[in-house]
């Protein structure tokens, strides 16, 4: 399945203002850096203070190096980085298997 969400809304973290933006893409596909440019004249029409570029995919060096180069704040979090926050931050996610991890208790065997 593939889709793109946009938006344009803004989240207030304390007094910054965050865009969001999200890309729902097949793992073989890329963002590119028309895509980035787009979203950094979204960021700066919305007038915010940061932007988060969210994508199930990965992003093309082009797109990596223009976030860098423009005069915003934008974080890149490409899908094995969303991957990792989601099992990191338990969102999204529940577990399958729970394993007890058990250490010898030597003072047992000492009273023998």
């Amino acid at each position: 399945m593939e889709a793109s969400t946009a938006s344009s809304a803004r989240i207030r973290w304390g007094h910054a203002r965050i865009c969001p933006q999200a890309k729902q893409y097949a793992t073989d596909r890329t963002v590119g850096r028309p895509t980035l440019q787009a979203f950094a004249g979204a960021l700066l029409a919305a007038q915010g203070d940061r932007g988060v570029f969210l994508t199930t995919a990965s992003f093309t060096r082009e797109a990596i190096d223009e976030a860098r180069k423009v005069n915003l704040r934008i974080e890149l979090i490409d899908g094995k980085r969303l991957a990792e926050l989601m099992l990191r931050h338990g969102v999204g996610v529940q577990p399958k298997t729970s394993v007890t991890l058990y250490d010898l208790d030597e003072d047992f065997f000492e009273e023998l």
